[in-house]
Protein backbone atom coordinates (compact mmCIF):
# COMPACT_ATOMS: atom_id res chain seq x y z
CA UNK A 1 0.00 0.00 0.00
CA UNK A 2 0.96 3.75 -0.80
CA UNK A 3 0.88 5.60 2.57
CA UNK A 4 1.50 8.78 3.09
CA UNK A 5 3.05 10.46 6.42
CA UNK A 6 2.54 13.73 7.33
CA UNK A 7 5.22 14.13 10.36
CA UNK A 8 7.08 16.89 10.73
CA UNK A 9 9.25 15.65 13.89
CA UNK A 10 12.45 14.04 12.36
CA UNK A 11 12.97 11.03 14.92
CA UNK A 12 9.24 9.93 14.71
CA UNK A 13 9.42 9.97 11.04
CA UNK A 14 12.72 7.52 10.96
CA UNK A 15 10.40 5.21 13.42
CA UNK A 16 7.00 5.34 11.58
CA UNK A 17 9.07 5.20 8.10
CA UNK A 18 11.18 2.36 9.17
CA UNK A 19 8.22 0.49 10.03
CA UNK A 20 5.80 0.83 7.96
CA UNK A 21 8.36 -0.04 5.12
CA UNK A 22 9.56 -3.21 6.77
CA UNK A 23 5.55 -3.90 6.78
CA UNK A 24 5.75 -4.37 2.76
CA UNK A 25 4.26 -0.43 2.05
CA UNK A 26 5.75 2.60 0.11
CA UNK A 27 5.70 5.05 2.12
CA UNK A 28 5.68 8.76 1.10
CA UNK A 29 7.02 12.15 3.63
CA UNK A 30 5.37 15.41 3.46
CA UNK A 31 6.84 17.63 6.75
CA UNK A 32 3.96 19.89 6.93
CA UNK A 33 0.22 20.38 6.19
CA UNK A 34 0.40 22.04 2.79
CA UNK A 35 3.21 19.57 1.58
CA UNK A 36 0.48 16.90 2.68
CA UNK A 37 -2.37 18.35 1.26
CA UNK A 38 -0.26 19.00 -2.45
CA UNK A 39 1.29 15.29 -2.06
CA UNK A 40 -2.11 13.62 -1.52
CA UNK A 41 -3.04 15.79 -4.77
CA UNK A 42 -0.34 14.35 -6.63
CA UNK A 43 0.15 10.94 -5.43
CA UNK A 44 -2.98 9.63 -4.68
CA UNK A 45 -2.08 7.84 -1.97
CA UNK A 46 -4.15 4.43 -0.54
CA UNK A 47 -3.82 5.91 3.59
CA UNK A 48 -2.93 9.16 4.94
CA UNK A 49 -1.00 9.02 8.28
CA UNK A 50 -1.41 12.40 9.38
CA UNK A 51 0.21 14.22 12.46
CA UNK A 52 -1.96 16.79 13.49
CA UNK A 53 0.41 19.89 15.34
CA UNK A 54 1.97 20.76 12.07
CA UNK A 55 3.48 24.04 10.87
CA UNK A 56 2.23 26.34 7.66
CA UNK A 57 -1.06 23.99 8.17
CA UNK A 58 -2.07 21.80 11.03
CA UNK A 59 -3.64 18.13 10.38
CA UNK A 60 -6.87 19.38 11.63
CA UNK A 61 -7.33 22.09 8.15
CA UNK A 62 -5.20 19.61 6.17
CA UNK A 63 -7.51 16.72 6.70
CA UNK A 64 -10.64 19.15 6.43
CA UNK A 65 -8.81 20.24 3.11
CA UNK A 66 -8.65 16.83 1.88
CA UNK A 67 -11.99 15.32 2.86
CA UNK A 68 -13.59 18.36 0.54
CA UNK A 69 -11.71 17.43 -2.19
CA UNK A 70 -13.24 15.45 -5.36
CA UNK A 71 -10.06 13.78 -5.79
CA UNK A 72 -8.87 13.19 -2.10
CA UNK A 73 -12.02 12.50 -0.14
CA UNK A 74 -11.83 8.87 -0.30
CA UNK A 75 -8.38 8.26 0.74
CA UNK A 76 -8.56 7.17 4.66
CA UNK A 77 -7.26 9.44 7.01
CA UNK A 78 -5.35 7.95 10.10
CA UNK A 79 -4.27 10.71 12.88
CA UNK A 80 -1.51 9.92 14.53
CA UNK A 81 -0.56 12.53 17.16
CA UNK A 82 0.63 13.09 20.85
CA UNK A 83 -3.36 14.70 21.25
CA UNK A 84 -4.35 12.35 23.70
CA UNK A 85 -6.27 14.69 26.06
CA UNK A 86 -10.07 14.46 26.52
CA UNK A 87 -11.80 15.26 23.31
CA UNK A 88 -8.69 15.31 20.70
CA UNK A 89 -9.94 11.76 19.70
CA UNK A 90 -13.41 13.57 18.50
CA UNK A 91 -11.82 16.88 17.42
CA UNK A 92 -9.83 14.69 14.70
CA UNK A 93 -12.75 12.76 13.90
CA UNK A 94 -14.66 15.63 13.28
CA UNK A 95 -12.65 17.05 11.37
CA UNK A 96 -12.59 13.96 8.62
CA UNK A 97 -9.90 11.57 9.91
CA UNK A 98 -11.04 7.97 9.73
CA UNK A 99 -9.73 6.57 12.67
CA UNK A 100 -6.74 8.27 15.23
CA UNK A 101 -3.96 6.56 17.18
CA UNK A 102 -1.75 8.51 19.52
CA UNK A 103 2.16 8.72 20.53
CA UNK A 104 4.12 7.23 21.53
CA UNK A 105 3.11 5.00 19.24
CA UNK A 106 1.75 1.40 20.03
CA UNK A 107 3.26 -0.23 16.50
CA UNK A 108 0.34 -3.61 17.34
CA UNK A 109 -1.93 -1.44 17.44
CA UNK A 110 -0.68 1.08 14.34
CA UNK A 111 -0.78 -1.81 11.97
CA UNK A 112 -3.91 -3.39 13.16
CA UNK A 113 -5.71 0.45 12.38
CA UNK A 114 -3.97 0.37 9.37
CA UNK A 115 -5.49 -2.92 7.99
CA UNK A 116 -8.74 -2.34 9.23
CA UNK A 117 -8.95 1.02 7.19
CA UNK A 118 -7.41 -0.68 4.37
CA UNK A 119 -9.88 -3.52 4.35
CA UNK A 120 -12.41 -0.38 4.68
CA UNK A 121 -11.71 1.09 1.47
CA UNK A 122 -10.94 -2.03 -0.32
Amino acid sequence: MKILYVEDNDDNIFVVYRRLSRWGHTVLIARDGREGVAMARSELPELIVMDLSLPALDGWSATRILKTTAETKEIPILALTAHAMAGDREKALAAGCDDFATKPVDFDQLRAKIDALQRRSG
